[in-house]
C-alpha cells in the first residue's frame, strides 16, 4: 500500500495570523462579519456532518444522487489521470468519482486539498487502503491562496463539490474561478456543485433546522474565537438567524445579539460593543441559475460541457472545460 504524501502550505502560525486578521477586520467593520471557514474546528466539522444528514438539508442528498447517476459519464468524459479535490474534508462523496475513474483504469493520482491535516490524513488512510495502487498526495492549504501548489499535468480534473462556491460573494467567486483556470491546461476539467435558486420555503429551513444543529454550528465560530483568541463571547447571548436575501439570491446566516454587551478579545487587545439586535454575518450561501453560472464560468475561461441536476431540480453539478480566454 502506498503511503500518502503530505505537503503543507498552511501551518498553525499561518492559521493564527489569518484568524487574527479576519477577526480584527470583521468585528471592527460597520456591519460586523466573520468568514465561514472558522466554523470548522473538530467540533464544527462534526456538526456539519450531522447537518448533512438532517431532513431539511437537501444539498448533500441531491448532489450525491447526481454523482451516483453521472459518475460513469464524468469518468468517460474527462478520462482523468489526476483527480484534485478542493476543500475535500473527509472525501465522502468523492468515492463515487474514484470508483468510476478507477473502474475505467485511467486514474493514477488523487490530490485532496484542505485546511485540516487531520481530515486529510484520516481520509487518505482509508482511501489508500480501499484503492490499492492509487497515489494519494495530500495538500494542506487554503483554496483561495495555494492553488499554485497543485501538481502540474496529467489530464487533471478539479472537483469542488458541496455547493461551497456559494460561500463566496461574486467578486470572490470571480477571483477563485480565474485562479482555478490559471492552474489548468487547455482541455482539463472543473467539476463543480452549485445549489439552485428555489423557494425560500425550501432553502431557509436547510440553514435553520428544527433540531437546532445549524444554530449550534453557527455559534461554534464563537467557541473558536473564545478558545483561540482568549475571547469571552457568551454563546447564549447570540441567536442564530437565517434569512433569504431575494436581491442577491442567497441565504445569510447571522448571529444576533440578544442584549447589549461588550465582548473582549484579549489576544487582539480588542473590545467590541454590541447593541441589542446587532448582528454578525457569518456566512452567505448563494443559489444559482444555469445562465448566470455559465456566464461566470465563461468569464473565467471555461466552457460548460455538462449540466446535471437531481431529479427534483434542487442542485446542479457542472462539468466545465478549460478553454482559451477570450
Amino acid at each position: 500500500m502506498n503511503t500518502p504524501a503530505l505537503e503543507v502550505h498552511l501551518d498553525d502560525d499561518d492559521l493564527d495570523r489569518t484568524l487574527r486578521s479576519d477577526v480584527l477586520t470583521g468585528l471592527t467593520a460597520d456591519r460586523k462579519w466573520l468568514p465561514p471557514k472558522w466554523f470548522y474546528d473538530a467540533r464544527g466539522s462534526e456538526l456539519f456532518e450531522q447537518i448533512t444528514e438532517l431532513d431539511e438539508y437537501y444539498p448533500t442528498r441531491a448532489e450525491r444522487q447526481i454523482l451516483t447517476d453521472r459518475a460513469a459519464d464524468i469518468a468517460r468524459h474527462t478520462r482523468a489521470r489526476t483527480l484534485i479535490e478542493l476543500g475535500s474534508g473527509y472525501s465522502t462523496k468523492t468515492r463515487l468519482l474514484l470508483d468510476a475513474l478507477t473502474g475505467q483504469r485511467t486514474l493514477e493520482a488523487f490530490v485532496p486539498m484542505d485546511v485540516s491535516p487531520t481530515a486529510l490524513t484520516a481520509a487518505a488512510t482509508r482511501i489508500t487502503a480501499d484503492y490499492p495502487g492509487l497515489r494519494v498526495h495530500n495538500i494542506v492549504g487554503d483554496i483561495t491562496r495555494h492553488l499554485k501548489h497543485l501538481p502540474n499535468g496529467g489530464a487533471r480534473t478539479i472537483a469542488f463539490l458541496g455547493g461551497t462556491i456559494g460561500n463566496l460573494v461574486p467578486e470572490e467567486r470571480s477571483a477563485f474561478l480565474a485562479d482555478v483556470r490559471s492552474v489548468l491546461e487547455e482541455g482539463e476539467h472543473l467539476l463543480i456543485g452549485t445549489d439552485l435558486v428555489k423557494s425560500p420555503r425550501v432553502v431557509v429551513p436547510a440553514y435553520d433546522d428544527a433540531l437546532g444543529v445549524t444554530a449550534d454550528f453557527n455559534r461554534n465560530v464563537l467557541r473558536v474565537l473564545n478558545r483561540s483568541l482568549d475571547a469571552d463571547f457568551d454563546l447564549d447571548g447570540f441567536a442564530h438567524v437565517a434569512l433569504w436575501n431575494a436581491e442577491q439570491e442567497w441565504v445569510e446566516m447571522r448571529l444576533r445579539a440578544r442584549w447589549p454587551m461588550r465582548v473582549t478579545v484579549r489576544a487582539l487587545d480588542l473590545a467590541v460593543d454590541f447593541a441589542a439586535g446587532e448582528e454578525i454575518r457569518t456566512e452567505v450561501s448563494a443559489k444559482f441559475r444555469r445562465e448566470g453560472f455559465e456566464r461566470e464560468l465563461a468569464e473565467a475561461g471555461f466552457a460548460l460541457d455538462q449540466w446535471w441536476t437531481d431529479r427534483d431540480g434542487l442542485f446542479a453539478v457542472s462539468l466545465a472545460r478549460a478553454v482559451p480566454s477570450s
